[in-house]
């Protein structure tokens, strides 16, 4: 679910992953382990999150809001 969520979330802002990844400060080669189903540790996925403005339980497919982190 992660890599799915992560490929949408690039397309959204007219990017593809290794430029996110690169821009992250993160190797290209992670994003081949991201594909074949590995999910990143706590601080790439809270960078990611940050990223992108959403959840970690978005990235992660826990809920399908990614406004979930926010209070209103």
């Amino acid at each position: 679910m992660f890599w799915e969520r992560f490929e949408q979330l690039c397309k959204k802002i007219g990017s593809k992953p290794n430029p996110v990844v690169k821009e992250l400060g993160l190797s290209n080669s992670i994003t081949t382990k991201w594909k074949n189903g590995a999910i990143p540790n706590g601080e790439i996925l809270l960078k990611i999150a940050d990223y992108f403005n959403v959840s970690i339980d978005y990235l992660m497919g826990r809920t399908d809001n990614p406004d979930s982190h926010k209070n209103e």
